[in-house]
């Protein structure tokens, strides 16, 4: 496995390489992220994973100095995982201080709800990022996975806006055997914060059997969801605050009041310090 730090060392490495799929991540490597890597493969000859703690798609209070780097670990994930080629830039890499001017991407139609009315400049710095990504590696194919349904859905259409010859392919959500959808942020759970969370999962899945019963009034299924979001119960006294809770059309991200074509139910608490997502897919 070649691991790179430098734009310049990474086209070198690249350009000896055939077909390539790439797996952008944050680092703190887990099953999910393994799950994507092992879904690459089956895209193209050659697999790259990109290790890089993004700072433009963090807010001012959110947790980019935190944000676990354990990077010794993630390469020999990586390695075990039969990754090709490692990307591991320093910020100065990817956004040099010489640069006078930031560049901005956005698909504002998709990026200004769900996540983005709740982080107005995350996905202009997911797209910032990608678009170097993949400017850097030329990949012809990337995984992402579906737990971020709207960064999905959002570089699935720049792509598509800017004609660029990368196919994206998207990866189910991995969960834990308890139901809470894998994530980097899931290891600052207390183990009270953690029994608190698992009604987010908890909520989604009622939603998602109340419709296969045949419910297709979104007003129904997310009152289902907010009751059990909003009641501690037997997931433990830990405050869960929600920031939001949706019925989206698959892949407008419009709200819709009846589904009728593939929706996705999604929603975003904080338990304790710590936000978390998930969504489901639902399909008639």
């Amino acid at each position: 496995m070649i691991v790179t730090q430098t734009i310049a060392d990474c086209r070198h490495e690249r350009g000896k390489l055939g077909r390539l799929a790439l797996v952008p991540t944050m680092g703190a490597l887990h099953i999910g992220h393994i799950s994507l890597i092992e879904i690459a493969k089956r895209h193209a000859e050659k697999v790259a994973v990109s290790i890089f703690v993004n700072p433009t798609q963090f807010g001012p209070r959110e947790d980019f100095k935190k944000y676990p780097r354990p990077i010794e670990a993630d390469l020999t994930k990586c390695r075990d995982a039969g990754v090709d080629l490692v990307f591991n830039p320093s910020e100065d890499q990817m956004y040099p201080p010489k640069l006078s001017a930031e560049l901005q991407l956005d698909m504002p139609g998709l990026s200004a709800v769900l996540e983005g009315r709740i982080r107005p400049q995350h996905f202009r710095g997911v797209c910032q990022v990608v678009a170097k990504l993949f400017n850097i590696l030329s990949p012809q194919a990337a995984v992402f996975g579906q737990k971020d349904y709207q960064q999905f859905i959002i570089i699935k259409s720049m792509v598509q806006s800017l004609d660029w010859p990368v196919e994206i392919i998207p990866a189910p959500t991995v969960r834990d055997p308890d139901g809470m959808a894998l994530s980097s942020r899931n290891k600052y759970l207390s183990t009270a914060e953690r029994l608190r969370g698992l009604s987010i999962s908890k909520a989604l899945f009622a939603a998602r059997d109340e419709f296969a019963k045949g419910i297709v009034q979104t007003n129904r299924l997310l009152a289902t969801m907010q009751h059990i979001l909003l009641d501690p119960g037997s997931q433990g006294r830990v405050p869960l605050a929600v920031d939001y809770v949706a019925a989206v059309d698959a892949e407008t991200l419009k709200n819709v009041e009846v589904i009728s074509k593939p929706a996705v139910l999604a929603l975003a608490a904080r338990v304790g310090a710590t936000r978390l997502i998930d969504n489901v897919i639902l399909e008639p």
